[in-house]
């Protein structure tokens, strides 16, 4: 292990790993910020830029980049309410909030520090045991796919706000919703108007953009603009007590999101809500939550970038892509000539520890290069919003129609800006939506591989060990907090 490392850090060490390590993370952040872009396009678009590079060196910038933009994506969430990244929507709901209670440098900075220990603890988890991981993670076929999906959904509860109804309806929308596109058995099209823009759905990232990007300004603009924050620099800057409240979260998170990561397929933007789902059941301050609590920024982004570490072990070990930019990634690894998979580890060793010792140097460099300018960032909010809301509206429809360079995805920001305007108006929560749009299709497949697996019978879920302790998970994490409650009231003394 320690030969293995020192190897590493002679292979990154070297001035021009160095520097394309910087470039990929500083072109990250950049990438992050800009809605609808995403860590994904990022790396597919400025892929043809390493061809010249020295393997390593390329998988390098393009590894800062992927990391890079998970950040990115958290600054623009907690300042203006749109998430860059898919994986920042969680974000929204807390940061947003402390910035307009001119907590956004606190918000930024936790967020800095929990990726960041985030980072270095799955990165320490990926080099010690990433083979014998990704020989466990192969025992997650489609029943226990299928019982992650419904831990998922569990987290419902934790985003309904006031009114569990109101959660159910939109989650159950969500999922509906995620029904339009090809049928996953049998690949026809259905609900789709004869429109092939809506064959793979419809499109989650410009939904996420209408929802709180778009949806907040008209909502904004209705009950007349805020003023803008003049919270004071010292104001800006994270307590001790707010360091203390995220310690809890910030451990859970990353634990989450690398069991998450490990999952090919489960992605970061999972991990983020079951972390916040998680965090909002176990906290003592719940009822801070959605609010501007500090634990609903810690989890959710500790968890998506542990997860988006872990992600590397699937697609490092097997050749497995963990999510969408490690797909990417795998394509980038064929056109170096090299085949990911058990024998990379013994046939590229410098290679493999070179890149993996690099995500150690690029997250110190986001640390030293975020941390310091949070409150900087959060000076944004200073600016007058009859010139912050045309801003987010430009960026969100431009960053829209990037994605596919369609007016197609302009059209779907905007209807989901005014859905979003009526939700917020009439107080219905967004982000169960959200979270039944994502999971729609995961689900829907999981569902159907395990259907076919017991020959129509579900009930095959309940013969897998590992899908039935993630069921239990499930319904604690569904109805343990209540049913704990109801035991309190039955211990205290009658009046």
């Amino acid at each position: 292990m320690i030969d293995n490392l020192l190897l590493g850090f002679s292979t990154a060490l070297t001035p021009e790993n160095l520097l394309w390590c910087f470039v990929g993370v500083l072109a990250g952040t950049i990438i992050g910020l800009l809605p609808g872009l995403g860590s994904t396009t990022g790396v597919a678009v400025l892929l043809p830029l390493t061809l010249a590079f020295e393997p390593v060196t390329a998988l390098i910038m393009l590894a800062g980049i992927y990391y890079g933009a998970q950040y990115g994506g958290t600054i623009t969430s907690v300042l203006i309410s749109t998430p860059g990244e898919a994986s920042s929507v969680v974000t929204t709901l807390d940061g947003y909030q402390m910035a307009r209670k001119g907590r956004a440098g606190a918000a930024l900075a936790i967020a800095a520090i929990g990726s960041f220990v985030a980072a270095i603890f799955s990165l320490i988890v990926l080099m010690a045991i990433a083979p014998p991981f990704a020989q466990f993670a192969l025992k997650f076929g489609p029943i226990e796919n299928l019982a992650i999906m419904i831990l998922g959904l569990a987290t419902i509860v934790s985003f309904s706000g006031d009114s569990k109804l109101r959660g159910f309806a939109m989650a159950v929308l969500g999922l509906l919703l995620a029904t339009v596109g090809l049928d996953a058995a049998t690949g026809t099209a259905r609900f789709t108007g004869d429109n092939v823009n809506l064959f793979s759905g419809i499109p989650f990232v410009e939904v996420m953009i209408g929802l709180f990007a778009v949806g907040e300004v008209m909502y904004q603009l209705r009950i007349g603009a805020a003023e803008p924050i003049r919270a004071r620099f010292r104001d800006l800057v994270i307590t001790k007590s707010e360091l203390r409240r995220s310690v809890g979260p910030i451990g859970r998170g990353s634990v989450i999101g690398f069991l998450l990561g490990c999952l090919p397929g489960a992605g970061s933007t999972l991990a983020s809500f079951i972390a916040y789902g998680v965090e909002k059941r176990v906290s003592p301050h719940k009822d801070e939550f959605g609010k501007g609590a500090i634990e609903g920024v810690a989890a959710p982004e500790s968890a998506n970038n542990a997860a988006a570490n872990a992600n590397f072990v699937p697609t490092l070990t097997l050749g497995i892509p963990g999510g969408g930019t490690t797909a990417v990634l795998l394509g980038a690894f064929t056109i170096y000539g090299l085949q990911p998979g058990p024998l990379l580890f013994e046939s590229q060793p410098d290679l493999v520890w070179g890149l993996l010792v690099s995500f150690f140097i690029g997250n110190v460099m986001l640390l030293v290069l975020n941390l310091p300018l949070a409150p900087l960032f959060a000076q944004m909010l200073r600016i007058p919003y009859v010139y912050l809301y045309p801003l987010i509206l430009f960026t969100s429809f431009v960053g829209a129609y990037s994605i596919d360079n369609n007016m197609f995805s302009v059209w779907v920001v905007f209807f989901s800006g005014v859905a979003g305007y009526l939700m917020k108006l009439y107080g219905l929560p967004m982000a169960p939506l959200v979270l039944g749009l994502v999971i729609g299709p995961l689900f829907e497949k999981a569902l159907t591989q395990t259907s076919a697996l017991g020959d129509g019978n579900l009930l095959v879920i309940f013969t897998r060990p590992i899908a039935v302790v993630v069921l239990a998970l499930a319904v604690l994490l569904a109805a343990g907090p209540s049913l704990a409650s109801r035991l309190r009231r039955r211990r205290l003394p009658t009046a």
